[in-house]
């Protein structure tokens, strides 16, 4: 292979370095699937305004139904697809650290096969499982089969898409995943709006129907992604195919692949399924607990439900996501560092992703609660309880995210019975305090309970790796105190200005909570963005390339 060759090879692929530019990878990462999982959560929330208007006033009961059937269906997502696209990344780049890179594409052949075995197979199940599925997850509510049942159509298919992202990522190369996660979203709300527009305002048609067409969306979406990551891969065959013959030769012993697969892959079912079953439990027992303390119908019930397990916690994941981003691009450039027993370059990396999260994750959650009246009376209208369930969201989202980080951290370490263990540890904790904190607490209690359990998985898991892999706490501590009192500064400059706002305006224009919401975003960024490069702040954490910025915006 020339020089020219390789320098072209490693221009279309990431050739993992992490002696040389593991933050660099991990920065160029981040900012592509944050990009992406932003545009995408977005424009999935955004949705709901239109939606919500053609349900009309069968909002509620269909956005009840909607998100019942959301969190079966992301149960089976990550049982189908099995943890096989964290475990393929986490192995490609084990393997591409070392040269192996035949023996990477070797297995990623396997898991292919694997995953449209398990596509079939858990499609099946939840199509015609869907009665007892029903009867399990939602009361016998027999509106919910024909939702499980068009959501087993997308089943069969995601595994597929996971694997081909999992592939790419890893390469260390981020920019197809992001890319086709947003052609997903646009193709899945695109077909879900027309959908609910021609049965509900042209057919006058049931919510039923419409929400079945909405859910069956998924699959059209997971179509579109797949054809964008199969041109990727076309693209870059040639590239591929020059490293693995320049590499070293691929392992002979194909039975070893498959358990290879599975042991890294189980792991991955248990910590991405960790928030699900937390979701679960909830919408499994919240009415029963509730009416143990209070006096209300099923509707009402309902209602409570949507505000926190859908409605809420639909907004609070566009930015959690956002530490959904920053792991899968950890796992990769961890993953390799490891391979190479590197474990000085690794405790600095743990330092630095966690750095990275918290001066993201923090302003974004604290702006998420000071932004909460505009950004609810935006997408559903003002609702003073929805208000305060999105407040108290927004503080629980950065232990959520913070959970996500830490257990794809000691995963890509391989302390993949840790971060198990202390999982377990954490949902027996939510198990136990339920039924006090909504005794408490009331429609408020599944969240508190929620966070207490992740506040204790995360302490656990940040103890334990510390104690592996002793990073400059110091540092990292000193740079996360900034980040929180800018963050605070920032919340209290658009908390005062959505005082003043609200003390002129009605709580339900919604078009005035619009302009509101994109002028304290603006303002609240101007805030921070000042602070963090003023002080320097951000240089350390994001490196010396942010002095372009400063520069740009004569900030000295």
């Amino acid at each position: 292979m020339s020089a020219k060759e390789k320098q072209s090879a490693e221009e279309a692929i990431p050739k993992l370095n992490p002696e040389a530019s593991s933050q660099d990878t991990m920065l160029k990462g981040s900012a592509w699937m944050t990009a992406g999982s932003i545009f995408s959560r977005v424009l999935g929330a955004i949705y709901i305004i239109p939606w919500m208007a053609w349900m009309g006033s069968a909002y509620p009961s269909a956005n009840a139904l909607f998100a019942k059937g959301y969190n079966i269906y992301s149960l089976f997502l990550i049982i189908s697809t099995a943890g096989i696209p964290g475990a393929i990344s986490k192995q490609i780049s084990h393997y591409n650290a070392l040269d192996e890179y035949a023996t990477g594409n070797r297995l990623f052949k396997q898991g292919l096969k694997i995953m449209a075995l398990m596509g079939i197979v858990f499609g099946a199940i939840m199509y015609f499982g869907a009665p007892a599925m029903a009867f399990l997850f939602t009361n016998s509510d027999p509106n919910s089969i024909p939702v499980i049942k068009s959501l087993g159509i997308a089943v069969l298919v995601i595994p597929i898409l996971s694997i081909l992202r999992g592939y790419m990522q890893g390469y260390s190369d981020m920019a197809p995943s992001a890319i086709s996660q947003l052609v997903e979203q646009i193709a899945r709300v695109a077909y879900m709006l027309v959908a609910t527009y021609l049965i509900m305002q042209v057919q006058k048609g049931s919510y039923v129907d419409a929400v079945t067409q909405s859910t069956f969306a998924a699959f059209i979406g997971a179509i579109f992604a797949i054809a964008i990551l199969l041109l990727y891969m076309f693209r870059k065959l040639p590239k591929l195919r020059s490293l693995s013959r320049n590499g070293k030769p691929a392992s002979e012993i194909d039975k070893s692949f498959a358990r290879e697969i599975f042991e890294q892959a189980f792991p991955f079912i248990i910590m991405d399924a960790g928030i699900t079953f937390f979701n679960l439990f909830d919408q499994s027992t919240f009415r029963q607990f509730m009416l143990m303390f209070v006096d209300a119908s099923k509707v009402q019930l309902d209602n409570y439900y949507s505000l926190f397990g859908f409605q809420a916690n639909k907004l609070i994941m566009i930015i959690v996501s956002l530490s959904t981003a920053m792991a899968v691009t950890a796992v990769p450039i961890l993953s390799g560092l490891f391979a190479k027993g590197d474990n000085k370059d690794i405790e600095s990396q743990v330092g630095s992703t966690l750095e990275l999260f918290f001066f993201i994750m923090i302003p974004s959650a604290l702006g998420m609660y000071a932004v909460s009246q505009p950004l609810w009376t935006t997408f559903y209208r003002y609702d003073a309880l929805g208000v305060w369930m999105l407040q108290f969201s927004s503080i629980m989202s950065i232990f959520l995210g913070l959970f996500t980080v830490l257990s794809a951290v000691l995963q890509a370490l391989y302390r993949n019975r840790l971060a198990i263990q202390y999982l377990v540890i954490g949902f027996i904790v939510k198990v136990v305090i339920q039924i006090p904190m909504i005794g408490l607490f009331h429609e408020f209690g599944p969240l508190v309970a929620t966070s207490i359990s992740m506040a204790v998985i995360c302490w656990l898991m940040l103890r334990k790796l510390y104690k592996i892999y002793p990073f400059n706490i110091e540092r990292t501590a000193n740079r996360v105190s900034g980040i929180i009192i800018f963050s605070i500064a920032m919340f209290a400059v658009v908390a005062i200005i959505n005082w003043i706002v609200y003390r002129f305006v009605g709580n339900s224009d919604r078009i005035v909570s619009l302009f509101v919401l994109f002028a304290e975003a603006i303002i609240g960024a101007i805030v921070y963005g000042y602070l963090v490069l003023k002080t320097k702040l951000a240089d350390k954490i994001l490196g010396s390339k942010v002095s372009r910025i400063r520069r740009l915006v004569r900030i000295k």
